[in-house]
């Protein structure tokens, strides 16, 4: 039910690298569409709940199942419209009501089932369509950054099988409404598989079923919205670690790792670091947002992804130099950056991954101290590509957003480092005290909130949402700040001339838009801000060599 309506004219780790920060990145391949403008016949629907029977088939490499949706409708519409990928075949759809079903006709239209009611059904209805389907799902080509399912086998030469489909949706693997705008209540997935392997999901487990035919049947059940491509799917013959964390808001969360046995005391030692990420992430951001559930990460084959409650990991144990491990930290970031607030098109791809990267380079400086943080933004400015904006009005899709026109193939990596480094020359602007409550109050708007289990927690969020959250922390009005970092492609120019005893500075923004952002100025042993503007204003050098913006807070080109 968590949803927001986009009605058209009719009417969502990819992942920062510990040393140095995402650039381009030759992955070969393009993911499947996923969000963009929603069409009139999803929009006239809201999801409420998912309910997914899924059998792995390791052996076939197939899966098979049933997906009930239940929906309300809040526009007339003669059709259910669900995203579905084309090599997953649809057997039966049927409609149910008081507890019986009715065969629907339905028909395939590429990447979408649209199943036709008979009839219009009215605003304020109820609607529970029941898919049943299968096939061999397709196999994600270059994980996580695109996607599909992952076959692969374990050292000892056990399966080994998971899902990462951020970038394509969670259509790749079950029957969904495929945008970012629409989440359901709760979710159960009951996912059955060789009784040999563990299968680790979202939310709570509820219950493990021996089948008596050489299978088990795992339910988890989420009590939370979720976005669709936070589901996913971990089996293997996982061993468990298993802990209690004490959150800041005196919860006691149960926690488990779900490792390979081969990996099992690397995986203890990473469990206990663990706890001091949570803490750390906390105390900036409010409560570990899914106390209800579970804290949980799976080891994977693959890189690593946000998925809500069982993150995945994949950076196997590597020693790390910078005093911690920067991929679980940054897939445990997402909990509160992409889990529990959501970018409701993706045109707002940066909130999830430029907030999560910010916190990255915190979480640096936490460890190593203020020159490390320092350090990893200047890396990250030194990969930006500015050739679209970082927020957008328009709806975009996750491939628009993330990778570079016109082929799609290559990341450009600016949602995560642009994201990044705009959040740092804001934290410059508004001063520290009123940049970290903009933050938290970003993650939660209220203290009441911070306290809520239930769901009404998790919330859809825009670039709007964020500057209406600084400017309420900081007492500035910011429009003009948000208007050329987020939604113009260039960067300002900071124009600076010496002549004689006296340094002049204005900026050029693009489009000409105003930009009266301060720049500080080093004259010996004495730093002063600058108000500067796109008039030029001059600063008296008194025979010392002026240094402009010496700790590089300001984001502007370079050249």
């Amino acid at each position: 039910m968590r949803t927001t309506l986009t009605i058209t004219a009719c009417l969502l780790l990819v992942l920062l690298c510990p040393v140095a920060p995402l650039a381009q990145r030759e992955l070969g391949a393009r993911p499947t569409e996923s969000g963009g403008p929603l069409m009139p016949e999803q929009a006239a629907y809201d999801v409420t709940s998912y309910d997914l029977a899924l059998r792995v088939n390791p052996r076939e490499q197939t899966i098979s199942g049933t997906l009930a949706a239940r929906a309300r409708v809040v526009h007339p519409t003669e059709w259910f419209v669900l995203d579905l990928d084309t090599p997953l075949a649809v057997s039966k759809v049927s409609l149910v009501e008081q507890g019986r079903a009715h065969p629907l006709e339905f028909e395939r239209r590429g990447g979408k089932v649209w199943i036709a009611f008979g009839r219009t059904a009215q605003p304020g209805e109820s609607a529970e369509v029941r898919v049943e389907y299968g096939g061999k799902p397709r196999v994600a080509p270059r994980p996580p950054w695109v996607g599909g399912f992952v076959w692969s086998k374990t050292p000892s030469g056990a399966d080994w099988i998971s899902t990462a489909v951020q970038m394509d949706g969670a259509d790749l693997f079950w029957p969904c409404k495929d945008h970012p705008s629409d989440e359901p209540d709760e979710m159960t997935l009951r996912i059955t598989v060789p009784s040999e392997l563990v299968a680790a999901a979202n939310g709570k487990l509820t219950g493990v079923t021996k089948n008596g035919d050489g299978t088990s049947t795992y339910n988890w059940h989420v009590s939370t919205p979720i976005n669709n491509y936070g589901v996913a799917l971990n089996i293997a013959p996982y061993r468990t670690i298993e802990g209690t964390y004490r959150s800041v808001s005196g919860d006691g969360v149960p926690a488990t790792f779900w490792v390979l046995p081969e990996n099992y005391e690397k995986g203890q030692k990473l469990f206990a670091e663990l706890f001091e990420m949570l803490a750390f992430l906390e105390k900036h951001l409010g409560p570990f947002p899914f106390r209800a559930d579970k804290i949980g990460v799976a080891e994977t084959s693959h890189l690593g992804m946000e998925h809500q409650t069982i993150i995945a990991y994949g950076n196997q144990y590597r020693p790390s130099e910078i005093g911690f491990d920067w991929l679980l930290f940054h897939e445990v970031g997402h909990e509160w950056w992409a889990n529990l607030v959501t970018a409701s098109d993706w045109r707002d791809f940066w909130i999830h991954e430029g907030f999560q990267s910010y916190m990255d380079a915190l979480y640096r400086g936490e460890k190593r101290g203020p020159a490390a943080y320092h350090q990893h933004i200047a890396a990250l400015r030194r990969n930006l590509s500015n050739r679209q904006p970082l927020a957008p009005r328009e709806a975009r899709t996750t491939t628009q957003m993330y990778f570079v026109a016109p082929d799609y193939v290559n990341s450009d990596g600016d949602v995560y480092n642009k994201g990044a480094v705009v959040l740092h020359a804001l934290r410059y602007l508004v001063g520290d005290e009123a940049f970290f409550r903009a933050l938290r109050r970003m993650a939660y708007p209220t203290a009441e909130m911070e306290r809520i289990t239930d769901g009404r927690q998790c919330r859809f969020v825009t670039t709007e949402d964020f500057r209406r959250a600084a400017e309420a922390a900081s007492g500035m009005k910011l429009d003009w700040f948000f208007e050329v970092y987020a939604r113009q492609s260039q960067l300002p120019r900071l124009v600076s001339e010496v002549k004689g005893d006296t340094l002049t500075l204005r900026w050029e923004a693009p489009a000409g838009l105003a930009f009266p952002m301060p720049v500080a100025v080093k004259l010996g042993e004495r730093t002063q801000r600058v108000a500067v503007s796109t008039a030029p204003v001059s600063v008296p050098l008194g025979g010392r060599r002026p240094v402009i913006d010496p700790e590089n807070w300001v984001l502007r080109r370079e050249d």
